[in-house]
């Protein structure tokens, strides 16, 4: 049966009734950070309607959920009652029930328009884990570093590989990204030298948030991972590509990646991915036994970033691609970030890694767009990008095509400032 809302939701809008994400917002009303969702233009206020006891039957002795300044509480009670309070949203905004359809003053309490309001950080983030599970991105980062021959090293095709981020510079969408500064050096000079990032870079990820965590020494296995996934948001892990080649060895990312992570305000859940997943590639060589992930939990989402320059009034779409295109997917990023017994706590945010596809329109990254500098895009106004420069705002953003309908993300956009 199809779905359907009193509320009038355009054909392209990310956020028909069969979407309904979860966010956190504030108005001139009540400066309160506090739960919402969105329909089509509108922003529902869930701590309201949960105080006129909306939710009561699902939420049962739970009190205030939705007025906490974040969604972790809401989060911790698990899939399912997360899962039942949206299809409740569902019910109570479509067409057959009459509790706020026929309220106009209910209504008027409850919904704003979203120009009416500023979105918030929605989740409070303990840890912060970025993958790196897109077979094409590592191959291409690969063959610039180490040639063909070693693009990918041994054990990328056996596990998900991550680093563990900086939770504290995860920052919502519309903040501007500050220049890093750091240690860089140059492949004809003898020593590093101590300045502003030059080849500053973007990350096209998506990312999801931990809702039921795990307890210490008790891994998630792969079939129970989905269970413990509350939904997924755009994530842009802004990466300085010079401090990052000269730090990185031997233990990785440092300075080159901690110091922003945009994500999107809107967090969309698996069960309103559900109908969008899709099958991967086989896996080769077969993963171990605890890898080895049961049904399709990659999803057809697709994806684009657009950049504006400060010279531009215009955004300008530098590259396209599709969360499919990931070779590891959720449930085996989280059985192997757990297998050793490590604890996943609710409002952990596990990242994907650049997602890039095969062709080169679909690559990630500007250090694949542009070949690590060597073949700068060509802007349609008449510039010319290798790295970021000053000015240039970066938008990323990501849906699902339904039947009559899109199930999608909103967007996460950042703005490079110069360094202080």
């Amino acid at each position: 049966m199809k779905l359907n809302s009193f509320i009038k939701v355009d054909k392209e809008s990310h956020f028909p009734i069969q979407n309904i994400p979860f966010g956190i917002f504030r108005n001139k009303f009540n400066p309160l950070p506090r739960a919402c969702t969105a329909i089509g233009e509108f922003v529902v206020d869930l701590a309201l309607l949960e105080r006129k006891g909306f939710f009561k039957r699902i939420l049962l002795k739970e009190k205030d959920i939705f007025s906490e300044p974040s969604l972790n509480k809401f989060m911790s009670l698990g899939r399912k009652a997360c899962g039942d309070v949206r299809n409740e949203i569902q019910s109570l905004f479509g067409t057959e029930r009459s509790e706020i359809r026929d309220n106009l003053v209910l209504q008027s309490e409850c919904i704003f328009h979203k120009n009416e309001i500023e979105m918030c950080m929605p989740v409070t983030i303990g840890d912060y884990t970025d993958f790196y599970s897109s077979k094409q991105h590592a191959t291409n980062v690969g063959i610039m570093f180490r040639g063909k021959e070693n693009a990918l090293m041994p054990n990328w095709v056996h596990l998900p590989v991550a680093y563990h981020g900086r939770s504290s510079s995860v920052v919502l969408s519309g903040t501007n990204i500050i220049r890093p500064k750091g240690q860089t050096k140059s492949d004809d000079k003898e020593n590093p030298e101590f300045g502003p990032s030059k080849l500053l870079d973007i990350e096209l990820e998506m990312g999801m948030f931990v809702g039921k965590g795990n307890e210490l020494g008790h891994p998630v296995s792969v079939d129970e991972a989905p269970e413990h996934v509350f939904g997924m948001v755009l994530v842009n892990d802004w990466s300085a590509r010079d401090i990052q080649k000269w730090e990185y060895v031997p233990l990785g990312p440092f300075l080159g990646k901690n110091f922003a992570t945009s994500i999107s305000p809107w967090i969309v859940t698996l069960d309103a991915l559900e109908p969008f997943k899709t099958s991967r590639v086989k896996q080769v060589p077969e993963p171990l036994e605890y890898l080895k992930s049961n049904g399709d939990w990659l999803y057809d989402i697709d994806l684009e970033v657009k950049i504006r320059t400060a010279q531009s009034e215009d955004s300008f779409i530098i590259a396209k691609s599709n969360f499919k295109n990931l070779y590891w997917d959720i449930c085996q990023q989280i059985a192997h970030h757990t297998v050793n017994g490590c604890n996943l706590r609710t409002g952990d945010l596990l990242a994907s890694g650049t997602i890039s596809g095969d062709e080169k329109e679909s690559f990630g990254s500007l250090l694949e767009l542009t070949w690590r500098g060597t073949e700068p895009l060509k802007l349609p106004n008449g510039e010319v990008r290798k790295f970021l420069q000053d000015g240039d705002e970066i938008t990323i953003t990501g849906w699902c095509d339904g039947d009559g309908y899109k199930v999608g993300f909103g967007e996460v956009k950042g703005k490079i400032l110069p360094p202080l």
